[in-house]
């Protein structure tokens, strides 16, 4: 479910066919919470999870959230895609933490600052992508801030105003895994996320540097590792 809304804004050429399929959506979790659900794979295994006492109003708020995409343009500020990660990435967290049984402020909280992280670095490692179809959706205070236009990322510029951008929105991301290290007690978390900040830092913040092309395969062994180590 969590995929396939990522792709509706991608898969569909008009707002209003996306907007009937969040529609559906929202139906559809409300016919669950009423042990109705609609005769659909995902909602049937939506329902049958909810042994665990999934909360429905962050179910309900991923996909309000991406209903809100579907009006693809950039954020106003990065405040705007903290919030945006907040809802979706964070509240997915939330109902993860659920799943485990698992009710702590402490991992609440780390659970807000890992989403909106994840949400920070998902939107600087997709801009070349996004760029490659004429599409920018960076934050435009930062851009603004920096002198640094839609145009500049759609050329794929890697002039030093445009490393600034990325600099300081890079910047808040690992703000926001500094915060999950105080409430987790750990030396390491959101290992995926760290080696790309790490990488893109390495990159002189050119978020068009052919080594931030490609993820790093050596994560399933730092995961590995790190686990073992009880350090993720």
């Amino acid at each position: 479910m969590w995929s396939w809304h990522r792709q509706v804004k991608d898969s569909v050429s008009q707002k209003t066919i996306g907007l009937m399929r969040m529609q559906f959506w929202k139906t559809a979790v409300e016919e669950i919470y009423r042990d109705d659900p609609p005769n659909q794979p995902v909602a049937a295994e939506l329902w049958r999870v909810r042994k665990h006492y999934l909360t429905k109003r962050w179910l309900l708020k991923i996909i309000t959230e991406r209903e809100k995409d579907l009006d693809d343009r950039a954020y106003r500020n990065l405040q705007e895609l903290e919030a945006y990660s907040e809802n979706t990435q964070s509240s997915l967290i939330y109902l993860l933490l659920e799943c485990l049984g698992l009710k702590n402020v402490h991992a609440d909280h780390a659970a807000s600052h890992i989403g909106k992280a994840q949400g920070i670095v998902t939107c600087l490692r997709a801009t070349p992508y996004h760029s490659r179809r004429r599409k920018v959706y960076l934050p435009m205070d930062i851009c603004m801030l920096h002198g640094a236009s839609q145009e500049d990322f759609i050329r794929g510029s890697r002039e030093p105003n445009v490393r600034d951008v990325v600099y300081d929105i890079a910047s808040q991301a690992h703000v926001h895994l500094q915060h999950v290290r105080i409430y987790t007690k750990t030396k390491s978390t959101g290992v995926v996320l760290e080696d790309y900040l790490q990488r893109v830092r390495k990159a002189d913040f050119d978020v068009f540097h052919p080594s931030l092309q490609n993820r790093n395969p050596l994560i399933p062994i730092q995961l590995y590792f790190r686990s073992w180590k009880k350090t993720y």
